[in-house]
């Protein structure tokens, strides 16, 4: 399995952020919409090797 992290910047203050924990790919991708609807902005998926 993929592992991938999300990383998007706060559409309230500008704050970057990063997901706390990790997704395969088709879960990461139902979170970067989620964000996408919330207003997020400059939204990332990441691949990250296991355990980080």
């Amino acid at each position: 399995m993929d592992n991938q992290r999300v990383k998007w910047v706060r559409a309230e203050d500008g704050r970057p952020m990063v997901s706390g924990v990790s997704y395969d790919r088709p879960s990461a991708e139902q979170r970067k919409t989620a964000l996408e609807a919330e207003g997020a902005k400059d939204i990332e998926i990441a691949k990250v090797k296991p355990g980080q």
